[in-house]
């Protein structure tokens, strides 16, 4: 299968990129003490490296999935979303992460394929919350292993938050095709977080 992008999409990836790696640097200089926290660099290096891969690859998997189908499918970010995701950390202790979705046009999905490319988002995220596991646990204090930490926390939760069955979030598509699905998959985030808690 051939992956069909445009100059369009791939300006918009990097601009929320950027932005909510941006934003989440805020977060973490305000509410998070680490042991580099004077410098502004490292947590944006922190921050790009786990949001950027938990953000780009939760939304290409969706796209990827749904040009599987024969979709027309690209990221579009949504400006007035991007700007609450940028201004919202210097007041409030969190972030509505949700810069813009892939948009996906079709005629012709049914409801079981709708679920199945809305869950290819959340399944990323705990995919990469695995694969972040062995820098929180084995690597040395120090940059790695508060990126492994954050790697963890950040696709975890944004997994858990996609999983919400309301509004456009990724949980509503699920819920609708298969809810023995949504709640194995629900449940697999919240796995990695008590883990995360009892092995620590």
């Amino acid at each position: 299968m051939q992956i069909k992008t445009s100059e369009t999409e791939i300006k918009h990836l990097l601009i929320a990129w950027l932005a909510l790696s941006f934003a989440f640097s805020v977060l973490i200089k305000r509410w998070i003490p680490l042991d580099y926290s004077q410098s502004w660099l490292a947590i944006f290096a922190l921050s790009a490296v786990t949001v950027g891969s938990a953000f780009v690859l939760h939304e290409l998997s969706h796209k990827f999935v749904a040009q599987r189908y024969g979709c027309w499918s690209e990221f579009r970010m949504e400006p007035s979303m991007l700007l609450l995701a940028v201004v919202l950390p210097f007041f409030m202790p969190f972030i509505f992460a949700a810069p813009g979705a892939v948009m996906i046009s079709s005629q012709h999905l049914t409801r079981e394929e709708n679920g199945k490319i809305a869950i290819a988002g959340p399944l990323m995220n705990i995919a990469l919350a695995f694969l972040f596991f062995p820098l929180f646990f084995f690597a040395p204090p120090g940059i790695f292993k508060e990126i492994g930490w954050f790697g963890v926390m950040i696709n975890a939760w944004l997994a858990l938050f996609n999983m919400i069955p309301a509004g456009v979030l990724d949980g509503k598509k699920v819920w609708a095709w298969d809810k023995k699905v949504y709640g194995l998959v629900l449940g697999l985030p919240v796995i990695v977080l008590l883990l995360s808690e009892i092995l620590t």
